[in-house]
């Protein structure tokens, strides 16, 4: 068979196996895996030194998202182009209902703003805003499964905006999406509560300055949170997922529920495991990190660690919502005007390599399994993607182990002027990218082109496949 391409000799890592060998690429899959394989007549990138691993997963970004009378600054074009640098090839945006009768509507809406801008594959989740609006939400669900899209967030905050649902909608949506094998994810936290202690902080702006985002969502607003909609997945026996788990005490929720039988995973992001609610006591800078949930303490990143090290928490994904310096300013001292969201595509992978894997935290393959092959089986796109294996999306990253380099946002995709990991040394940023065959990243320069990306339709049930031990082998063919 003649390739078009074949990455020779690199250290090829999946989930569970590890291997010195040679990946050819033909078209936009990947057609064999073996030792050695013929190199005549196909463009041949020497993989010798690096690690090789399946494109990385970020389920869990905002691009062009209108939020606090503003516009996060990472667009589709931007955010995919910074995913790509940074070893990312299939991001998983939202779709919001918009106060919309139908999800379809929001869904149609959100592809028209993102073709021919994307430079990596995309998905989108539906972001039921108004629940009580829709006509018929088992049908709603029906449909967008059937179109591809079986995952569907929903708030417990945000009532002011008209994105909250309250705890009959979060019943019902799990309810009804139990059957055709979707997820409810769920931004857990208790907003009347936090809501009382953020009008109490609020009148003390002036003597806490941003730390008051800290002061106004303690740890329990989020554990109280957890809990009652985890009850909520146990009654109905619906899949629940939470997403950006910032606590401790939550891990230690999912943990228990997970032990319990209950159909609850979580993801967890790179700011909570790197940083600490210290950022917010910067009075010049301390804003520019304020995120929902936000920032916290030492403890609960530890926590969080142990609860990717042992499977607590199953995926890393980013919760990418870039705001510029400008943007973020405009809080003029009130923190409940600041825009919620940090960067953070460009660095998801580096982040768990350096702080994870080279801290012997987990190893190479625990990585994968927490930036890919989870992440693609809980969203119904695994084996297409988030494993190397004959018949995938020739979806990967070639990262040289042995290069360093210090966190400047001068040298990021990103449209943005600072970085939450500003000056910090990470390892893990790839040598070669490549998406559905096409190298879109070459000696870490962008070399991709916008609209390459595709919508990618998911699967349902895609959960069931994250213990059941099956799944195409590395040398499944072509020994």
């Amino acid at each position: 068979m003649r390739y078009s391409t074949l990455i020779q000799g690199g250290t090829v890592y999946t989930s569970t196996e590890t291997a010195k060998a040679d990946i050819a690429l033909s078209g936009e899959k990947i057609v064999a895996i073996a030792p050695h394989l013929p190199s005549e007549n196909t463009r041949v990138i020497d993989a010798r030194g690096l690690l090789v691993i399946p494109g990385g997963i970020d389920v869990h970004v905002h691009c062009e998202i209108p939020f606090c009378g503003t516009v996060s600054a990472d667009g589709f074009e931007s955010a995919t182009r910074a995913a790509a640098r940074g070893g990312v090839t299939t991001l998983i945006d939202f779709a919001n209902q918009g106060g919309l009768p139908r999800l379809m509507d929001g869904v149609e809406a959100r592809i028209r703003q993102a073709e021919d801008k994307v430079c990596v594959d995309y998905s989108l989740h539906s972001s039921v805003s108004n629940y009580k609006k829709l006509k018929d939400p088992a049908r709603e669900f029906r449909r967008l499964t059937d179109f591809g899209i079986p995952t569907h967030k929903m708030y417990m905050i945000y009532e002011k905006e008209g994105w909250q649902s309250d705890d009959a909608d979060i019943f019902a949506g799990l309810s009804e999406t139990r059957e055709m094998g979707g997820t409810i994810m769920v931004h857990a936290e208790s907003e009347r509560v936090m809501n009382l202690l953020i009008d109490r902080y609020r009148r003390e702006k002036k003597r806490w300055g941003a730390y008051a985002h800290v002061l106004s969502r303690p740890n329990f607003i989020e554990e109280e949170a957890v809990q009652r909609v985890i009850k909520w997945a146990e009654a109905t026996r619906g899949h629940l997922y939470i997403v950006h788990l910032s606590t401790g005490g939550g891990a230690d929720l999912i943990h228990q529920a997970q032990h319990r039988g209950i159909n609850v995973h979580a993801e967890t992001c790179p700011h909570y495991l790197l940083l600490t609610d210290d950022v917010f006591k910067d009075r010049k800078r301390g804003h520019w990190y304020a995120t929902c949930p936000q920032i916290k303490k030492k403890a609960d990143q530890v926590r969080l660690w142990k609860g990717l090290e042992r499977g607590d928490i199953s995926v890393v994904s980013t919760d990418t919502c870039t705001f510029t310096t400008r943007q973020k300013d405009r809080w003029n001292g009130d923190f409940t005007k600041i825009p919620y969201g940090l960067p953070g595509v460009e660095t998801m992978i580096p982040a768990v390599y350096t702080f994870g894997v080279k801290k012997g935290r987990f190893s190479v393959n625990h990585m994968v399994s927490l930036v890919a092959t989870n992440p693609a089986k809980m969203m119904g796109l695994y084996p297409r993607k988030g494993t190397i294996a004959v018949g995938s999306d020739a979806d990967l990253a070639l990262i040289d182990p042995s290069h360093v380099r210090t966190i400047d946002f001068k040298d990021m995709s990103t449209h943005c002027d600072w970085s939450p990991y500003q000056g910090l040394r990470m390892g893990g940023f790839p040598k070669y990218t490549f998406s559905r065959g096409r190298m879109v990243v070459d000696q870490g320069r962008f070399i991709g082109r916008r609209g390459w990306g595709r919508f990618i339709p998911r699967e349902p049930w895609g959960w069931k496949k994250l213990n059941d031990g099956k799944g195409p082998r590395l040398f499944s063919s072509g020994r």
